[in-house]
């Protein structure tokens, strides 16, 4: 299955419909993506039949722009508003991959979303993972949406 163009669809129709902005998709990263810098990273996991996490990563600007456009109002800072509207950004984005990551054979369960925020970080979210990341623009410049499912 290609993760990627279920990821680019998903993304397209969320950002679409529920804050209004649209989305462009760029290449799947050939390198993983794991170190971060003044940034927002919304995590999401998955356990049951498969085990994962998806993840969005944002600068703050980005992270910042995308709440002003999904709350409709002024973000300054990076704040509790950010992280719940980003968190449940993941949120939306796992809850529409879950169904090709479940199968027939085997349920998949999500978790609440988490949020990491800082200056610099490094996010190893899975360990020995088959991996895809997708960077996405808008207006307010780009993001990752990254999906991590454990080797079995």
């Amino acid at each position: 299955m290609d993760f990627a163009e279920k990821i680019v669809d998903v993304t397209k129709e969320i950002f679409g419909t529920m804050i209004m902005v649209d989305v462009t998709a760029g290449e799947p990263l050939s390198e993983h993506k794991s170190r971060f810098q003044c940034s927002l990273s919304a995590m999401v996991g998955f356990a049951g039949f498969k085990q994962g996490n998806l993840t969005l990563h944002a600068p703050d600007a980005v992270a910042r722009g995308l709440t002003q456009d999904f709350l409709g109002m002024e973000v300054e800072s990076i704040n509790e508003d950010v992280e719940d509207a980003m968190g449940e950004l993941a949120n939306m984005l796992a809850g529409s991959l879950k169904p090709f990551i479940s199968s027939e054979n085997g349920k998949v369960e999500l978790s609440l979303p988490s949020v990491v925020h800082g200056e610099e970080y490094t996010l190893t979210v899975v360990n020995k993972a088959d991996w895809v990341i997708v960077p996405f623009t808008v207006s307010h410049g780009d993001f990752l949406v990254g999906l991590e499912i454990k080797k079995q």
